[in-house]
């Protein structure tokens, strides 16, 4: 006889319940599934709702009504999964969650809570601290939470809000870092933890606008293996510490922590699942979410096995426009495309028009695109092809969700250092008449151990001392590949003599550092002479610095360059930037810069290797020009012009626009509670920066968090001097104009920088096609040093390869941490006593992640041939010898041992046989006369992690294009 199939109701009729929904109707245990209030796209839940007995199941979606006791209404009738109204205080209560995260010893921001305005107001005064985060006790749907950036704003908020015994207030520090979500099924014993997911809560790409209820999410992320540590701690602290409270806590649990340079700490506490988090979490479930629920009601979890797909997936929110704020309701909503096993679409603020049948907008969050995919980008791809399609006049959404998965990737390097004594010495005679020309009073001549700067002979009498030190960036990779190099040495004194400005202070002595594996005096001299021609433009002394040549870790080709000014100032000059006279009413003057200057060079490389560019090529706007020539364009020199404002307490700040563009760096120089509103639609973009941004397909809030976009400095200005400054900044041929002004913070806790018509001097970014990409598996057993290389690799623009997964054999392995740093899964699959159990357990892993090629990156374990063929052309090794001679382990001694002139490394395909696949590419080094078997592996080290990467990047693309 069959087994009668459970009927579930789930209540609310958001995203969130639409993906719980669809997630139960999947279950073999479920017959019909029923939303209350009913959704557009479920069933009418009246006669169930007239019929209780009928439902087997009931799935609360909502914190209100969670809060306000419907699980203990309900549970006569169903098994209620949600917490009770006793155990939601976690979420209901914010003085509660956080009094209770004291006294369970769980990590979160420091905090006080208050009953009474007068006692915040004198709190707030006597702390001693700027910025600050305000919570309202109670459900307050997201509203109730702001963030303050001085005591003044906090002050302000505080006499606006209804504080009282009853309606007590917390204030706590502002916690920097970044934000996970960690959602967990429980029984009030067990935990299941789900794969860690991420929201997007701000409203405007490059995480700009108003706090939503969230605008996307992505699923899984990888964190630290001691932060994940950590927080699966803090999940069991908190559902073992509400138990002892006699708050049995079953359903599910979501923390939102910050993941601080000091560890996670919890932000705070919901009492059911996120939303949109849920949405992505749903589409990687593979288990039957109804016995998940049933087994959380039941106390039977730890019996459970969970299991979560081993793919990435990500939602985009469609919004209706003016959300979160005022939007437009009763819009049609058509051509959504049918669900497909990689897309799904959830609604939310979706209803069904009673007379024409249309579906139509009832909300500010209207849908979700969710998409799975072998990789975040693919993903995103997928997910917003299909949000382009839907028809829907007031729609918007964020195109950049998933940013975080590459912004905070960190870099890592390897090196061994070396000189040439007699170019250096070729190169400072080269360069010594150009440097002797920048001496002014008070500096002496370059060639001693340092340099001396008499702050009284260069006509000082009381000076502040201020330094900028910075480098060119990526730029000389243009300047390498273009064969130029003269107006780099303006690039360099530029970005630090700019950066001494900004303090009102006048550039005095500089010193460069070039660096690089092969000095070539010509070359260097070049951008030496051209540091000391823009010194003597600047008016300061080039009074020294240092060439380094360092073989090993720079290759023959590469070069570095950095450089630091040493600035003085009168201590009875302006005070710059005079932040306290800073005030609402001021007026932005943006000064143009010439060209990019020297930020944003990786992305343009970036942008020239994808479109096929050559820095040869003519520019499109200007046939006497080629792309080598306008990226070339040195830094502008702002001293002469600026100085004398600044003394003259004609400015009361200036900003130099370098790396993160206007919306990073104006705020360096605001008081806290302003915001600089600049209209985008005033500012004069050149031609490169639309080429870059059209044909890279850039977002334009992505540009001016990039690039200069056209300016160079941006002035504070009282509005009575705007003339005054614009005919002085005229006088001295310098292009500029107001591009807006500093208001009062409207709502507290919102952008520093609001950008107004950021799209009127570009093209809106379509979608741009992900690079294809092979997922790559690495096998580990120790620290993992080529495996940084690859992964490093793995991180450029336009590579086909996807470096998935990092499995050790052993536990101890230092590579494991490295790649958890790096946002990489890892696994341990212990070695064990059976080759072949082990290598199934290996093989399994692979497959469940859609692996196509595997990297041996110091992996201490010989594969059976069994293995190998399984993955035959699949499996990529590097052998420390210039194979077929000196195989094996010990291919170093048996090298140094036959006493041969030249050795290296091979990458070559693995086989059944040892160290006899096809050779993939192989790299000679030579052995020296006194090598040991130390030196000589370390210098064979150095082109492994040349030459590995290269291989892998081939590989790749050859599976990527079916050639493999």
């Amino acid at each position: 006889m069959a087994t009668k199939k459970a009927n579930v109701l789930v209540i609310g009729s958001g995203g969130r319940e639409h993906a719980l929904a669809w997630k139960l109707k999947q279950s073999e245990r479920v017959g019909s599934v029923f939303t209350a209030p009913e959704n557009a796209t479920e069933f009418s839940v009246g006669d169930a709702l007239k019929s209780l007995s009928s439902i087997s199941l009931v799935v609360i979606g909502p914190e209100q009504q969670i809060c306000d006791g419907w699980t203990e209404a309900l549970s006569p009738y169903a098994k209620v999964f949600a917490p009770s109204k006793a155990a939601s205080i976690i979420e209901s209560s914010k003085t509660f969650s956080k009094n209770f995260m004291q006294r369970v010893g769980i990590p979160t921001a420091e905090f006080r809570v208050f009953e009474s305005p007068a006692e915040a107001i004198s709190y707030l005064e006597k702390s001693g601290k700027s910025k600050f985060v305000i919570k309202e006790d109670g459900l307050r749907a997201g509203k109730g939470v702001f963030i303050v950036d001085d005591i003044e704003q906090a002050i302000e908020r505080i006499t606006v809000l209804e504080i009282s015994e009853s309606s007590p207030v917390v204030i706590e520090e502002f916690l920097e870092g970044y934000e996970v979500s960690a959602l967990c099924f429980t029984d009030g014993t067990s935990i299941k933890r789900m794969p860690f997911s991420q929201d997007h809560k701000r409203a405007l790409e490059g995480d700009l606008g108003e706090n939503t209820g969230g605008m996307g999410a992505i699923a899984p992320l990888f964190l630290p293996l001691d932060v994940e540590a950590e927080i699966d701690n803090i999940l069991k602290q908190t559902v073992s510490g509400l138990a002892t409270e006699k708050l049995a806590y079953r359903g599910v649990l979501y923390a939102g922590l910050m993941i601080t340079p000091d560890g996670p700490k919890v932000l705070e506490y919901n009492c059911r699942f996120g939303d949109p988090e849920t949405q992505v979490l749903m589409r990687l479930l593979k288990s039957d979410l109804y016995d998940i629920c049933v087994a959380c009601v039941d106390g039977t979890l730890n019996e459970t096995e969970i299991s979560w797909s081993h793919e990435s997936a990500i939602g985009i929110v469609i919004a209706s426009k003016g959300y979160p704020g005022n939007f437009t309701k009763g819009k049609p909503i058509t051509n959504i495309p049918p669900n497909t096993p990689e897309v799904v679409t959830f609604f939310a603020g979706v209803k069904q028009n009673p007379e024409t049948g249309e579906l139509v907008n009832s909300g500010g969050r209207v849908l979700c695109i969710t998409a799975t995919a072998k990789s975040i980008n693919e993903g995103k791809f997928k997910a917003l092809e299909t949000a382009k399609h839907v028809v829907f006049s007031e729609k918007f959404y964020r195109r950049d969700i998933g940013h975080f998965v590459t912004d905070h990737r960190q870099s890592l390097s390897y090196a061994k250092a070396g000189v040439d004594i007699t170019e250096g010495n070729n190169l400072i005679n080269l360069i010594k008449g150009a440097c002797k020309r920048t001496l002014i009073p008070g500096t002496e001549d370059i060639g001693g151990f340092g340099a001396l700067v008499d702050l009284k002979k260069a006509g000082f009498s009381d000076p502040q001392l201020v330094l900028g030190m910075d480098g060119v960036g990526t730029k000389i990779e243009i300047a390498s590949k273009a064969g130029k190099f003269d107006k780099l040495g303006y690039d360099l004194v530029g970005m630090c003599v700019n950066d001494v400005l900004c303090y009102g202070a006048a550039p005095l002595a500089f010193l460069d550092y070039y660096v690089t594996g092969k000095l070539k005096a010509t070359a260097a001299s070049s951008v030496v002479i051209g540091v000391a021609e823009a010194c003597a433009e600047a008016g300061c002394a080039l009074v020294g610095g240092e060439t380094a040549e360092m073989p090993g870790v720079y290759g023959p080709e590469q070069w570095d360059l950095a450089g630091c000014c040493i600035g003085a100032k009168e201590r009875h000059w302006a005070n710059i930037p005079d932040v306290a006279s800073i005030a609402p009413g001021d007026v932005l003057i943006g000064i143009a810069s010439n060209g990019l200057h020297s930020n944003g060079f990786s992305l343009v490389r970036a942008v020239l290797s994808s479109s096929g560019t050559e820095l040869t090529d003519k520019l499109p706007w200007n046939e006497t020009s080629t792309f080598a020539d306008e990226l070339l364009k040195p830094t502008k020199l702002y001293v002469k012009s600026l100085l004398p404002l600044l003394k003259d307490s004609k400015l009361k700040a200036i900003s130099h626009i370098t790396g993160g563009g206007l919306i990073e760096n104006v705020p360096r120089v605001l008081p806290d509670g302003l915001t600089a509103e600049i209209d985008c639609a005033s500012i004069e973009t050149p031609e490169i920066f639309k080429w870059i941004q059209k044909t890279g397909n850039i977002a334009p809030s992505e540009m001016y968090r990039t690039f200069n976009c056209g300016i160079g400095i941006v002035a504070v200005v009282s509005e009575d001097l705007e003339a005054y400054v614009l005919h002085h900044l005229e006088q001295n041929h310098l292009a500029a104009g107001v591009i807006g002004k500093l208001t009062k913070k409207q709502n507290i806790g919102s952008t520093t920088v609001n950008l107004l018509n950021p799209e009127a001097n570009f093209t809106l970014a379509e979608v741009a096609k992900p690079v294809p990409m092979a997922n790559v598996a690495i096998l580990i057993s120790g620290s993992g040093s080529n495996m940084v290389n690859l992964i490093e690799a793995s991180f450029k623009p336009q590579s086909h390869a996807n470096v998935r997964l990092v499995i050790s054999n052993k536990a101890t392995a230092g590579g494991l941490k490295l790649a958890r740093a790096q946002g990489i899964e890892t696994l341990v699959i212990p070695h064990g006593t059976d080759r072949h159990v082990f290598e199934e357990k290996v093989d399994a892993a692979l497959r469940e992640r859609s692996i196509d090629f595997i990297c041996l990156a110091g992996f201490m374990r010989i594969l059976t041939g069994s293995f190998t063929n399984k993955w035959a052309n699949r499996i990529i090794n590097i052998h420390p010898s210039i194979l077929p001679s000196f195989k094996g382990a010990h291919a170093v001694p048996l090298a140094l041992k036959a006493g041969v002139k030249v050795t290296g490394c091979t990458a070559h395909f693995v086989c059944e046989e040892v160290d006899a696949g096809e050779i993939l590419a192989q790299e000679v080094v030579p052995v020296l006369p006194d090598d040991t078997e130390s030196s000589l592996h370390a210098r064979i080290q150095q082109k492994e992690h040349h030459i590995f990467p290269i291989v892998m990047e081939l590989v790749a693309s050859r599976i990527v294009k079916n050639e493999l």
